[in-house]
């Protein structure tokens, strides 16, 4: 069994950043493509039975895709980390605003189901599209009739954040993997719990369930990338290598292929036939693989990232593909920024815009930020808080935003919780935006 991962990685692994080749209408399969357009990092990617590939965006938005062109679902007032597609023409979202959505493609109507009390990862759908799962960090996993007629099964029992589920092949289990590092299983109409099937030692962020039921694959905080026979939980393989955390994983039943994405930017695709590494190669320039989803005939593997685009590798044609360098400045080396720059990478880069386009990003843009009373940017969707604030961007308002934190601030924003401590890096990032968004 491998233990590194220069044993295993392939020379064509080696990719470097040059142009690279764009979707096409009627895109074929065994073709690198991106998808382009969300305005932050694609947190979760599902494909549709027509071809249509479904995006989860930090932008707060949710991108339905068919020959490259996107369509937008808006109404998550925070980022959307997890779609999936129920059939029909109706998919579901969730996200960190607690929710979960089900839309009609048709139209782009949403409604909200209901929510968790904590923000919502990760969404399964029962073999018979009438019910999904969702885990949350509030430590529970619920079971929503998608019709909305009645109330949610809760999954309580985990002792941290849900970060996975899966349903049985028919439907009247769910299996949920959990930060506490155990996998459970649930009935899914009483919510009662049916066993443990492993303690990892670390927390578990992804796992997967084969279409026959005979084995699950999970990944872990600590690398640890394992597939357990099913129904007893015995191991059946262990794909751990030298990387860690595994973030996300999808399988493709028809190719009998796996895939393992990491915080290091890497795929593992394992045969599931023969129980081997088949392929392991680099999926992103810089930063995680936190979304995958197979295409529906299996050739090529969708990625989502750090970027704010969606790829797409041919799995049986990848020698000689390369990653495009998007050219976002936060992939630029944080050595060769000022630090006023580097505290705006690191801190808002993947939330506001600096011109006067604010794009889709999951913030307004700062653009004549300077004087600018706060919740003021037309056409954006701000809290109640900062609508109804009396608040001035200014040198010290800024200040106290990064000193005391968004939390404490502006309590009941939108804003994520992050501090700059230091008081001359919040003093170099004012000087930056008041260059950087001044109206002329």
């Amino acid at each position: 069994m491998p233990t590194t991962v220069d044993r295993w990685m392939p020379a064509r692994a080696a990719l470097c950043a040059a142009a690279f080749w764009g979707l096409a209408s009627g895109v074929q399969a065994q073709e690198f493509f991106t998808l382009k357009g969300h305005g932050g990092p694609v947190m979760g990617i599902a494909t549709g039975t027509d071809g249509t590939i479904l995006t989860a965006s930090f932008d707060n938005s949710v991108g339905l895709w068919h020959d490259g062109a996107p369509r937008w679902l808006e109404g998550h007032m925070a980022a959307v980390n997890t779609v999936a597609d129920l059939g029909g023409g109706r998919i579901a979202s969730a996200g960190d605003d607690f929710t979960v959505r089900v839309w009609d493609t048709a139209t782009g109507a949403g409604r909200e189901l209901d929510r968790h009390a904590g923000k919502v990862v990760r969404l399964a759908v029962a073999p018979d599209g009438r019910r999904i799962a969702s885990a949350s960090w509030d430590g529970t996993a619920r079971i929503w009739d998608v019709s909305g007629a009645s109330d949610p099964v809760v999954i309580d029992g985990h002792r941290s954040s849900v970060t996975d589920v899966a349903f049985s092949s028919d439907g009247a289990r769910l299996y949920t993997a959990s930060a506490d590092g155990t996998l459970r299983l649930w009935d899914a109409a009483s919510g009662a719990a049916l066993g443990q099937l492993v303690a990892h030692g670390f927390g578990i962020n992804t796992l997967v369930v084969n279409k026959d039921e005979t084995w699950l694959a999970y990944g872990a905080v600590d690398g640890g990338t394992r597939i357990l026979k099913l129904p007893g939980g015995e191991e059946l393989a262990d794909f751990t290598l030298d990387r860690r955390p595994i973030l996300a994983m999808a399988y493709h039943a028809g190719s009998q292929r796996l895939a393992a994405g990491d915080a290091q930017g890497y795929i593992m695709v394992v045969d599931t036939a023969a129980w081997r590494i088949a392929d392991d190669f680099r999926a992103t320039l810089k930063g995680p693989v936190w979304a995958l989803a197979f295409a529906p005939d299996g050739t090529n593997i969708h990625a989502g990232g750090l970027d704010s685009a969606m790829y797409s590798w041919p799995l049986d044609d990848l020698d000689g593909v390369r990653i495009e360098d998007s050219g976002q400045s936060f992939l630029t080396p944080p050595e060769e920024m000022p630090n006023g720059e580097r505290q705006f990478q690191r801190k808002c880069s993947i939330c506001h815009a600096l011109g006067p386009e604010g794009g889709r990003r999951a913030g307004p843009t700062l653009h004549g930020l300077f004087g600018r009373p706060a919740g003021t940017v037309a056409g954006y969707g701000y809290s109640a808080t900062l609508e109804g604030s009396d608040i001035v961007w200014s040198d010290g308002t800024i200040d106290r935003l990064f000193d005391l934190g968004p939390d404490r601030f502006i309590p009941g924003s939108k804003m994520p919780m992050q501090r700059i401590a230091a008081p001359e890096d919040r003093a170099d990032l004012i000087a930056f935006l008041k260059a950087a968004t001044a109206p002329d």
